[in-house]
């Protein structure tokens, strides 16, 4: 038996027991509902078809195409899901993957799932950043496979081609989604079609885990927006859902809220040298706790915006949202339930909760670092990187992952460009957090073992 799919067992145990307890209750009222409504109950109108995506593998590069045709049913599916960035819900047979729900009339409708449902090791965890997803390369397949088809396009098909969804694997540039979408309502959601697309700034996000909501007050990298059941449903707002479909959608939203906020971090599944951890316990109280706050028996998080300057970290992110898009939050519907007011001028970004980090590469808001070696290491980032699929890197904790001075030459198809990691592109820096350059090695080491522990 392999080393590999001793890991899957061992870990898909661990993570099984992590998501049974959270859906049993965790501390919330109604977790499984909340997860249900997720997995079934339609928000949006459906992206396509059953009959679209049998037919998407005929849009592919011709090596792809030739594979896909000689390959068995159970490895087309597994193609799919690879090309795609998708995953199958865990524990049960389901013909949608865990990012779509059917929409009742053989439609396929995109869920939050699709950037917060992701695997690590191969295995799949709801709540999960989804650093697989390749959402561009979907709604690309999509388009061709409706046009030469003679079908109607949705509203993914014809966006897409004005705000792109992502440049490279697992991120998308969900920021400008939202800028996009709010430009279109007033302030109680009613939609303004003659209203005109602001200057947008595109960048590409790496998703946040969800288990961490719990113990922010605002969210987003620059934590502007209080947490509530209604931000979540910020990307709802396409023209097919006004008012009244926000004020029917916000019961089942509250109680997806709930689940969100009963999920809890995966342990590290493999072995920890508890001495080691210790010292690293020292380290990161001495060095580290002041933005990212303590852990275990008496946790604080202090939810503290490090400003711009001190984090030194990609800025794009930071210059694509300004005082109009913060105004229209704070005074609009989402923001009416709220206690909290609207942070109007954050600094910078806001250091997060460190509870699972082993799970979430790569690391900071944008994706740039595969690795927690790397980013104790600042100086030894890569500036090309493309991850394996399913491999894990238990010595450096993060991604698999083979580097490159630049993108290979030989790369010629906007698909196979997206799996590379190019730092040197807009607003996907690995610069910044050089905080760790100041310890010595024996300290980074002791340092990493400790963050295996949260």
């Amino acid at each position: 038996m392999s080393d590999r799919l001793i890991d899957r067992k061992f870990i898909a145990l661990v993570l099984l027991a992590v998501s049974t307890t959270a859906l049993a209750g965790g501390n919330a009222k109604d977790p499984v509902e909340g997860y249900r409504n997720l997995l079934d109950h339609a928000y949006l109108p459906p992206d396509f078809d059953q009959e679209d995506w049998d037919k998407l593998w005929t849009s592919w590069e011709k090596p792809a195409r030739e594979k896909y045709e000689k390959a068995t049913p159970a490895e087309r599916h597994a193609m799919m899901l690879e090309r795609y960035g998708f995953q199958d819900v865990p524990g049960e047979k389901r013909d949608l993957p865990l990012q779509y729900t059917p929409d009742g009339k053989g439609g396929w409708v995109m869920n939050c799932f699709t950037c917060h449902g992701g695997k690590v090791n191969g295995v799949t965890i709801p709540g999960l950043p989804n650093t697989h997803i390749a959402l561009q390369t979907l709604i690309d397949d999509v388009r061709n496979v409706k046009l030469r088809s003679k079908e109607q396009l949705t509203h993914m098909d014809v966006g897409s081609v004005m705000v792109p969804l992502g440049t490279t694997r697992g991120t998308t540039n969900a920021v400008i989604f939202g800028v996009a979408l709010a430009t279109f309502r007033d302030y109680d959601l009613n939609y303004k079609p003659t209203a005109r697309p602001p200057h947008m700034l595109h960048h590409d996000m790496d998703a946040p885990p969800w288990w961490n909501v719990k113990k922010k007050s605002h969210l987003y990298a620059d934590g502007f927006a209080p947490r509530s059941h209604r931000s979540l449903m910020q990307f709802l707002m396409v023209p097919a859902n006004g008012p009244k479909q926000f004020a029917e959608f916000e019961p089942d939203f509250k109680k997806i809220y709930e689940y969100i906020l009963s999920l809890e971090a995966p342990k590290y599944p493999w072995a920890i040298d508890k001495n080691l951890a210790a010292k690293g316990e020292v380290v990161f109280n001495k060095n580290c706790s002041e933005c990212h706050g303590t852990y275990g028996k008496e946790s604080d998080y202090p939810n503290v915006n490090v400003p711009l300057d001190v984090i030194g970290t990609d800025r794009v992110r930071y210059d694509s949202l300004g005082r109009p898009g913060f105004e229209f939050y704070e005074h609009s519907w989402f923001n009416r339930t709220s206690t909290d007011k609207v942070n109007m001028t954050p600094e910078g970004y806001v250091a997060p909760p460190l509870d699972g980090i082993w799970a979430t590469a790569p690391y900071l808001h944008n994706g740039s670092v595969p690795t927690l070696w790397h980013l104790l290491h600042s100086k030894d980032r890569p500036v090309v990187w493309k991850r394996t699929e399913d491999g894990y890197d238990q010595k450096k904790i993060g991604l698999e992952i083979d580097t490159f001075d630049s993108v290979p030459s030989s790369v010629k198809s906007p698909v196979e460009r997206r799996y590379y990691f190019d730092t040197k592109q807009n607003g996907k820096s690995a610069a910044g957090h050089t905080f760790p350059d100041k310890l010595n090695e024996e300290e980074r080491t002791q340092l990493l073992e400790y963050l295996k522990t949260l």
